[in-house]
């Protein structure tokens, strides 16, 4: 049974540094997604219904983000779930992935989501959620990420962190 009954798609720029329950959930989170899109033409929760605003190709393009990733740390995904979502689209969905400068869904997954993101993960690593080192990997991993959208901002709190 799920601890947590809230649906999120992760900021697309955090899935390669998800703590490994994260990833895991993400997977679900996106199946669960496109079986609620296919049987009802929407994902039918308010941190994911964005996701109807565009192409079905940006889904499957973060559903296969999701599944190479876990591919990578040696977790063995079905990649047929993702066929039987539209086999037409997989195709072009792997643009998305060879060309990772190409932004997934503009203007949800933007700056502001991105720091969302990154502070719900924290919460979870503060209410014990997230093992220590498995934050400090996520934390130390994504840093460059996170300072690309906030400047010094990120490098003092970061510094302050590490000096403790």
């Amino acid at each position: 049974m799920r601890k947590d009954k809230t649906m999120r798609l992760w900021h697309y720029k955090l899935i390669p540094y998800l703590p490994r329950q994260q990833l895991l959930g993400q997977w679900r989170e996106c199946c669960l997604i496109a079986k609620n899109l296919t049987e009802h033409g929407t994902p039918n929760h308010i941190l994911v219904n964005p996701v109807i605003n565009y192409p079905p190709v940006e889904f499957l393009a973060y559903w296969i983000l999701v599944g190479k990733e876990m591919e990578t740390r040696g977790i063995h995904v079905n990649q047929m779930l993702i066929s039987s979502f539209q086999p037409a689209s997989v195709k072009v969905a792997y643009v998305f992935y060879i060309y990772p400068n190409v932004e997934l869904f503009q203007g949800w997954h933007n700056d502001r989501y991105l720091w969302q993101c990154y502070y719900n993960l924290q919460e979870k690593y503060d209410r014990g959620g997230i093992p220590h080192d498995e934050w400090d990997t996520f934390e130390r991993a994504c840093y460059s990420t996170l300072l690309e959208y906030s400047g010094d901002v990120i490098e003092d709190a970061y510094q302050n962190r590490l000096q403790k």
